[in-house]
């Protein structure tokens, strides 16, 4: 039996990170990768889940959430033309759907009219909110205090494969550009694949970060607990643990709630229209076999799952507590998650938010979680990727060695060739195509062959444009050297304040000029 409502004395905190995240897709292809995956990220999950925020702080909640949003995806929602071209998506996406709820058969005019409905709310959700870009949709809840801001390094690079000196100063770019951004500088950071080395705590703590999360058994392995937070290492960082007895009760092959046989169906298209029309039905079923999708059952369900993760995470805290401190639950998910992947993902979203001060559970930020620590710990090298080490982003041997060998030739080039008392142009692109190469995307999608062809082809495309900078920059060929920053500058142009001379290093630190 349900336990929510049943109760309300306060039993412990429960903090939900979400993480924002796509590499730099901008002029690289549209289908099915591409920018249009960034377009129906953006149509089906960036909006609907600030609309929840926002409607939640309208109401005067505050403290709902902490959001990490890297900066390289901020850097495609305020992109003039990547915001023209979402518009042009979106008014696809209602043009098809018009099309669709005007078909033979009655089950795709159902299905139309459903995507008309929800393609015309989103345009005008987006002409309201999102027309001036991400910055301008983001800022009004910062401000507010409805959400918690994490920012991170500048392109979601896997910091402990970085030398020391790039990785303190991505990390701080990153910080930085937020803060132009949203007119605040976030103390916390989302660590891109929660990876950690032991050491990279003062690198943190030198970007001004305070806080931040890893993975739970990151903390366990090191005889810490995830109820609680903790100082890393000898530093005053302060750092909590994700929960995975309660996250995978969302997110899991197995028994997460996206599976539910009435939920809409991920992976099955109506290719003529290209919609998603069918139901879940069943793991064995095929494609061609699913049921129609029922909105009014999946709103059940939507229902019957919200209930039962707050009593879940209201069950954890009981079993967490000791009668003398709140223990704490931290649950973290990818943000495209909710819509995206799992359509009704923002609705149950909105219903967990409002449960749980019901049950007796507080929810908190991430910086609220880590005001008081538990004592130190001293975690092994980690992430949150599969074994819960780092062999996704090292096995890809194609890319993992060319980006050590890349990222020393690039280093070298800028302390030998920059000019140093003034910004140099073709430096600051020569340092965006190495961070774009360094994205920690391109090995993950590799490793779990998903799209790797197109990832494999991203990595080198930057690597070689960076190399060939480099080569010409060697050779001491400045006007060639240029031109080609220049042609590359045309695609790949993300933080427009990068400044070449804060990557440049003597004696290991970045050198500020």
């Amino acid at each position: 039996m349900s336990t929510v409502g049943a109760r309300t004395q306060r039993v412990g905190r429960f903090a939900l990170v979400l993480h924002t995240h796509l590499p730099w897709l901008t002029h690289h292809g549209t289908w099915p990768v591409g920018e249009e995956w960034l377009h129906q990220a953006w149509g089906t999950s960036y909006l609907r889940v600030l609309d929840v925020l926002t409607r939640l702080g309208n109401e005067g909640m505050r403290d709902v959430l902490t959001l990490g949003v890297t900066p390289v995806l901020a850097a495609q929602w305020d992109d003039p033309h990547v915001i023209a071209e979402q518009r042009r998506w979106l008014a696809h996406w209602q043009t098809r759907a018009s099309g669709m709820a005007n078909a033979a058969e009655s089950d795709r005019r159902t299905a139309g009219r459903r995507e008309f409905a929800e393609a015309t709310w989103a345009l005008e959700l987006f002409e309201r909110d999102w027309a001036s870009g991400g910055s301008a949709a983001l800022r009004p809840l910062v401000n507010a205090g409805v959400v918690e801001l994490l920012s991170g390094p500048l392109t979601h690079s896997f910091t402990p494969l970085l030398p020391d000196a790039l990785a303190r100063a991505t990390l701080t770019a990153g910080m930085d550009d937020t803060a132009v951004r949203l007119g605040t500088r976030p103390t916390g950071m989302w660590t891109p694949e929660c990876a950690y080395a032991p050491g990279l705590e003062s690198i943190f703590a030198q970007a001004g970060v305070t806080h931040l999360m890893l993975d739970g058994p990151s903390l366990l392995g090191a005889g810490a607990d995830t109820h609680h937070a903790w100082r890393l290492g000898e530093s005053d960082v302060a750092v909590v643990g994700r929960d995975l007895e309660v996250t995978y009760r969302v997110w899991s092959p197995r028994r997460g709630y996206p599976g539910d046989r009435w939920y809409r169906d991920f992976h099955t298209f109506d290719h003529e229209w290209g919609f998603r029309t069918a139901r879940v039905t069943g793991h064995t079923v095929e494609p061609g076999d699913k049921a129609p999708y029922d909105a009014g059952r999946a709103a059940d369900s939507v229902a019957r799952d919200a209930t039962d993760f707050v009593d879940v995470v209201r069950r954890r805290l009981l079993d967490l507590s000791d009668g003398q401190s709140s223990p704490l639950v931290v649950a973290a998910f990818d943000t495209e998650l909710f819509g995206h992947w799992w359509h009704e993902g923002p609705d149950w979203l909105e219903r967990v938010l409002r449960a749980m001060p019901e049950a007796g559970i507080e929810v908190v930020t991430m910086q609220q979680a880590a005001r008081e620590t538990a004592g130190a710990v001293f975690p092994q090298p980690g992430s949150w990727g599969l074994h819960k080490d780092w062999h996704i982003w090292t096995d890809p041997h194609e890319i993992a060695d060319r980006q050590q060998g890349l990222t020393k030739e690039v280093l070298a080039a800028l302390r030998t060739t920059h000019p140093r008392n003034s910004r140099s142009t073709t430096h600051d692109q020569l340092v965006r195509e190495l961070l774009l190469a360094l994205s920690s995307d391109w090995a993950f999608m590799v490793s779990h062959d998903s799209a790797a062809d197109y990832a494999r082809r991203r990595f080198h495309d930057h690597a070689e444009r960076a190399q060939s900078i480099v080569t010409a920059l060697m050779r001491a060929d400045a006007q060639v050297a240029e031109d080609r920053a220049h042609r590359a500058f045309a695609v790949d142009h993300p933080f427009g304040l990068i400044d070449a001379r804060r990557f440049m290093t003597r004696d290991g630190f970045a050198e500020r000029w």
